[in-house]
């Protein structure tokens, strides 16, 4: 949970509404074929299982001192400019958040785990 205080009072953002907006900003762009959990063992097991499929799983975030930091693990197609993908995510991200919430976006951190043809 994030909470933001200005001169209206208090605003509060749940972490469950970070992620999806992230999530989805995320699988929007050209060239994302997925997202991919890093987290702990059980996660890279149910992944492999297919157990787990939703936004929230290539989505880490961490809030501190008025400050966000997002770690994304992505899926990229082949033969797509890594460098393109990875800037339009950043710029797209950021933009979204900081529209949507007013948080500002201290840094994106993306993570290529992985091609799919």
């Amino acid at each position: 949970m994030v909470n933001i205080d200005n001169h209206l009072g208090r605003i509060t953002v749940s972490r469950e509404y970070l992620v999806s907006l992230i999530g989805h900003t995320v699988t929007g762009c050209f060239g994302v074929a997925g997202m991919n959990h890093r987290s702990t063992a059980l996660d890279a097991v149910a992944e492999l299982a297919g157990v787990k499929d939703s936004l929230d799983k290539g989505v880490n975030l961490k809030y501190s001192d008025n400050k966000l930091i997002i770690d994304l693990h992505i899926t990229v197609t082949m033969g797509v400019n890594i460098t393109a993908i990875v800037d339009s995510i950043t710029n797209k991200v950021r933009f979204a958040v900081e529209e949507a919430t007013g948080i500002e976006v201290y840094k994106i951190n993306i993570y290529v785990d992985g091609m799919k043809s």
